[in-house]
């Protein structure tokens, strides 16, 4: 981090309540979720008519209309007109990849103030021609008279081009799903069913508490008449997660990745405010905590690495950027999406094989306090949209340390592609 760089607040954040897709937000869209969160941010702030130095608002599953969501997003939440908007995606580090896109450009003082954040939907998706209609309405377009373009649209048709093309959900480069690839990495770290379901009550438990002791009241925005996450069980228990049958790995008798441990499809949008502390004071908004520093490592899945052990070595990296050990940290905001995942990250972590061939340390990194991870929930109990996650944790572990009234917190978001992305945050 350059030593002469400016601090970068973090203001606060807002969401949505996460829901299964299908249900309460299935006909809204990236777009109506992205202007209700935001909406509502402008007007806890006070932002009306005010103009940002940027948005930075991305979503991994858009239809063509939202090809420049992030601008629409902001002409219709009340900010000025004025305030520029960049739409963005990384999976599901987008809102978290978004916040650092902002924080950098105050840093060197670009701007003064920016919301990074995220919609997706699992609901309203793109669906496609399939490819080869797709390549013959193409050549009928190119055709220069009827006869060469009626050719064209009947040479070789098959009725199979009518079936339409569905968003893909497997990695193009292997052929498996994220689930998939998540049950290899369970076997090579042997990380057992139970202890993956174990992870998913407490997940369900500590949300429940966290919505009780009145902890979301000014994060959370009530939509579509839903005032809770729609993936919350409180009344869950290890049982009833022990009766699920795997959901990736049904044949082997070796899966242990289900519905209950795994994030489900999800619908839903988060934002958060970032600025200067001049900005901040002048405005009289009242500074949370600070973005510190982020990191985003990739690792080569292709070739045997684990899909989603990117994070290991993003935090890795961070860690020694500033001199910290991994038990440094008040807070260890770890994005579940499968329980597995999580319990392979902290594995390796402390693994002395791992740390020194794969993350080149003289000794492994250990292990953490686990009352001090994901304290109010996470992804198995909140829900996952792609692109919302990431600001849902930073507006969530900046809050934390805001009423905690200091201390240091850690982010880690694993997401498709083989990549991670990382942040510390402190007050």
């Amino acid at each position: 981090m350059n030593p002469s760089a400016r601090r970068v607040a973090i203001l606060g954040g807002t969401r949505i309540p996460f829901c299964r897709n299908n249900t309460a937000y299935a006909e809204v869209g990236n777009f109506g979720m992205g202007v209700k969160v935001l909406g509502a941010l402008v007007e806890r702030m006070q932002l009306a008519g005010v103009e940002l130095g940027e948005v930075a608002f991305g979503a991994v599953l858009k239809l063509d209309r939202d090809w420049n969501l992030a601008r629409e997003v902001t002409l219709s939440a009340g900010l000025a007109a004025t305030t520029p908007a960049i739409t963005t995606a990384r999976a599901c580090g987008t809102s978290l990849d978004n916040a650092v896109i902002v924080a950098n450009k105050i840093a060197c003082g670009q701007i003064e103030a920016g919301i990074a954040g995220g919609s997706d939907t699992t609901s309203d998706v793109p669906i496609v021609f399939s490819e080869p209609l797709r390549k013959r309405l193409l050549a009928v377009n190119r055709a220069r008279d009827s006869g060469a373009r009626l050719r064209a649209a009947l040479r070789g048709f098959s009725l199979r081009e009518l079936m339409p093309a569905f968003p893909g959900v497997a990695e193009p480069r292997t052929g498996l799903s994220m689930g998939q690839h998540t049950e290899l990495m369970a076997r090579q770290w042997g990380i057992a069913r139970e202890d993956q379901d174990r992870l998913a009550l407490a997940s369900h438990q500590k949300l429940a508490a966290a919505y009780a002791a009145g902890f979301f009241d000014d994060l959370v925005v009530p939509f579509r008449g839903l005032a809770r996450d729609g993936f919350l069980r409180g009344d869950t228990t290890l049982d009833k997660l022990a009766a699920l049958k795997p959901a990736f790995d049904t044949s082997s008798g070796l899966g242990t990745l289900t519905a209950g441990n795994s994030t489900g499809l999800s619908d839903g949008a988060a934002a958060a405010l970032l600025a200067s502390e001049p900005w901040a004071a002048q405005r009289g908004l009242p500074v949370q905590a600070y973005l510190l520093d982020a990191e985003v490592a990739a690792v080569d899945f292709v070739a045997g690495e684990g899909l989603l052990m990117a994070p290991t070595i993003a935090v890795a990296r961070l860690l020694k950027r500033h001199g910290l050990s991994l038990q440094d940290f008040d807070y260890y905001e770890i994005h579940e999406a499968f329980a597995a995942q999580v319990l392979c990250t902290l594995r390796a972590w402390e693994s002395a094989t791992y740390c020194q061939k794969r993350l080149g340390l003289d000794a492994p990194l250990g292990s953490i306090d686990q009352a001090k991870l994901n304290v109010h929930g996470s992804s198995l109990a909140v829900g996952h949209p792609f692109a919302a996650t990431g600001a849902r944790i930073l507006a969530t572990l900046a809050k934390l340390l805001a009423q905690r009234g200091g201390g240091r917190g850690l982010i880690s978001i694993c997401t498709a592609g083989g990549m991670g992305v990382a942040a510390i945050v402190e007050r």
